[in-house]
């Protein structure tokens, strides 16, 4: 119940703020699709550029969708409304709240990402979608939702969340296989740029779409990110519970 009781939490700010929610979701990605998919016309991997470069907005949209959903409003709550302390005393158990977080966080990144997938389905690139392509976007969503629950623990005041924004989610929109192929990347960034979570969801989505066989150590990736984060966010909230 307490897992239902956050993602129902998560429902009504999305029926509350569905338009903020949508345009935000839809302006950014957009334009980047108009200026580089449309006004670079140009090829990568042998495929028309804009082909690349859509799955690649959908990956950045189920992370940049389920980090925003959680990170923000959890600093809020923990800092200022102190919604955080009244769960800790209230019967619901820690873990319900923190995979209630979680969840709720990555079906907002799906919403952002199956956006990106209905405004490009007019345009006739050739690329295919699978329930593994929602598969990879639920896990990557679950994985940033996590970090940002993460952040949003080490936040020391409202003005943290952006910052956190800024230094780690726009460098990884950038860098992580969206907008260029990670092998032009100098050796030794290279790797490390590779082996981060959406450099792994942008790979596999991007595979499928393009009807090739995707590199499956990405999911173990996903899921090892997941529960590293997943641990840190449980230590986190049971130590200040216990202080």
């Amino acid at each position: 119940m307490g897992i239902i009781t956050v993602i129902w939490e998560k429902w009504t700010e999305f029926k509350r703020d569905f338009y903020k929610i949508t345009m935000a979701a839809i302006v950014s990605p957009l334009m980047y699709l108009i200026i580089f998919g449309l006004g670079i016309q140009t090829t990568s991997h042998g495929e028309p550029y804009l082909n690349f470069l859509i799955p690649g907005i959908v990956a950045m949209s189920t992370m940049t969708g389920s980090f925003s959903a959680v990170a923000q409003n959890m600093s809020v709550q923990r800092l200022y409304e102190k919604a955080l302390d009244q769960i800790m005393i209230s019967p619901t158990p820690l873990w319900q709240f923190i995979l209630g977080q979680i969840i709720g966080g990555a079906l907002r990144g799906m919403y952002a990402g199956c956006i990106i997938l209905l405004l490009t389905l007019p345009i006739r690139t050739g690329l295919h979608y699978s329930p593994l392509t929602f598969l990879v976007m639920f896990l990557n969503g679950m994985v940033f939702a996590t970090i940002a629950l993460v952040l949003s623990f080490l936040a020391k005041s409202y003005t943290d969340a952006p910052r956190f924004t800024a230094f780690i989610i726009t460098p990884m929109s950038f860098l992580c296989n969206t907008f260029f192929a990670t092998d032009t990347i100098p050796g030794g960034f290279r790797q490390v740029v590779q082996a981060l979570p959406l450099s792994q969801s942008s790979s596999m989505i991007r595979a499928i779409a393009l009807g090739e066989r995707p590199n499956l150590i990405g999911i173990p990736v996903l899921l090892i990110y997941l529960a590293v984060f997943t641990v840190i966010a449980t230590v986190f909230i049971y130590k200040k519970k216990n202080l």
